[in-house]
């Protein structure tokens, strides 16, 4: 198990650049493989969770290759045209894969089988199981509908209109990826806006989708069963990821950071909205759309006297943010007052129980820190949190890196355990840190 040191650190300075968003990562190499001939993709965040798909994909009949630091070539088999593998296919730590790669396999007719490690077979998969059933898949799995599980997709699949129970990227994105290979029209409703990419995406490689309101939300709709072809794209920085030096510019005096091509897709710039609300110094300089994704460099500075301010962050927020409250937390323990981050109900399915991981490991630095509900409470100080504490991250990338960051600003080190897990959404994240002047060291002795 990987264990991690995180102290205090001079002022942090320079550029770092963030890997390529892991959403459209996993968005870029499906729909690619489902494409007839040749896509390129370029940025791809080469990740333990996104080479777990490009391994899946591979497993079921498309030609999924590196050709260079996040240069990707993918030959497709065309929609309808998987096949079926000769083995389980492990999806590691990711969800994102688990549940897009069930969506997509949901209307093959063909048979498969998911697994990953101990933390993906607690997570519900039941979300994206019940509209495929719907639309004619037959999935088994453990009680609960946890991994491992198995799935024998419809050979006629059946269109539906499906409204979400819970606004949910990910099984928007499943049902839109089973709808490919079904005839007719398929339509999911959200009751409010979620991350857009797989839409995106998907019109980037010609298919027929639209959206409209409706009562507040969304009805999107997908006509199946189109011919796509293969075509180039560019993966933009991951705002998920660039929000964890971002934040550590805001905490460490004296700090100015430069992060080049993020992407900046109104519907993951929830973070973003929070910190300027807070009175963080948070400058977008050439703003640009990169294959209909939004993306620019930002440089944060740290605001000096003035400081932060608690704020609360209200529930429709949080499908814009799903994957930011832990950082947004630790840029809470450092703003002056109360911050009260409401509905956060979907952080209990995550990695990890991220809502009761955040108030754990905040409670652990001496930060106070409480759960009521799905509110998430965070008490805000003018002085600099003790530290000096041990974090377990609970196999989740997130919760480490928020720590970590956490640790540069306390008075003693944070010592954060499990910290492995980082590899899914930002190798080498600790270098990348270090060169801008932070202190974090790997600890020898894992029995320290």
């Amino acid at each position: 198990m990987a264990i991690l040191d995180s102290g205090s650190a001079g002022c942090l300075s320079g550029t770092i650049r963030v890997p390529g968003d892991k959403s459209i990562s996993h968005r870029a190499l499906i729909v690619s493989a489902l494409a007839v001939g040749e896509s390129r993709i370029d940025g791809l965040l080469e990740g333990e969770d996104v080479l777990a798909t490009a391994a899946a994909l591979r497993a079921l009949g498309a030609s999924v290759e590196r050709t260079g630091r996040g240069e990707w070539s993918v030959h497709g088999t065309g929609i309808g045209g998987l096949a079926e593998p000769d083995t389980v296919l492990d999806l590691g730590n990711s969800g994102t894969a688990a549940r897009l790669l069930l969506g997509v396999l949901g209307t093959h007719p063909l048979t498969a089988t998911m697994t990953g490690d101990a933390s993906l077979r607690t997570r519900p998969m039941g979300r994206v199981a019940e509209p495929l059933r719907a639309m004619g898949a037959v999935v088994s799995a453990r009680e609960g509908d946890l991994l491992p599980l198995t799935v024998t997709g419809a050979r006629d699949p059946v269109p539906i209109e499906y409204a979400l129970p819970v606004a949910s990227a990910q099984v928007k994105s499943a049902i839109l990826l089973a709808a490919l290979n079904t005839p007719g029209e398929t339509t999911v409703i959200e009751p409010r806006r979620t991350r857009d990419h797989s839409e995106l995406m998907l019109r980037r490689f010609g298919v027929d989708i639209s959206v409209a309101d409706k009562g507040g939300g969304r009805a999107i709709t997908l006509r199946g069963q189109p011919e796509i072809s293969g075509r180039p794209v560019s993966v933009p920085g991951d705002p998920s990821s660039a929000a964890f030096p971002g934040v550590a510019a805001l905490l460490v005096p004296g700090s100015r950071v430069h992060i080049p091509g993020v992407g900046l897709n109104p519907t993951r710039t929830g973070l973003f909205d929070c910190l300027a609300e807070m009175g963080a110094a948070v400058a977008v300089e050439s703003a640009e759309t990169a294959e209909a994704e939004p993306a620019g460099d930002l440089t944060v500075s740290h605001p000096g006297k003035a400081g932060l301010r608690a704020i609360d962050v209200p529930a429709d927020r949080a499908p814009r943010m799903i994957d930011e409250y832990p950082i947004l937390a630790v840029a809470a323990a450092f703003a002056h007052g109360t911050t009260r981050m409401h509905g956060l109900g979907e952080l209990r399915v995550k990695e990890s129980d991220r809502l009761a991981a955040i108030a754990d490991g905040l409670r652990a630095a001496g930060v106070g820190a409480a759960v009521e509900g799905d509110t998430l409470i965070v008490e805000g100080s003018e002085r600099r949190p003790a530290g000096g504490g041990t974090i377990e991250a609970a196999h989740d990338h997130r919760i480490a890196m928020a720590f970590l960051v956490l640790g540069l600003a306390c008075e003693r080190p944070i010592r954060v355990v499990g910290t492995e897990t980082i590899g899914t959404s930002f190798p080498g994240f600790a270098e990348a840190m270090n060169g801008l002047g932070a202190a974090i060291a790997p600890v020898e002795d894992a029995d320290a």
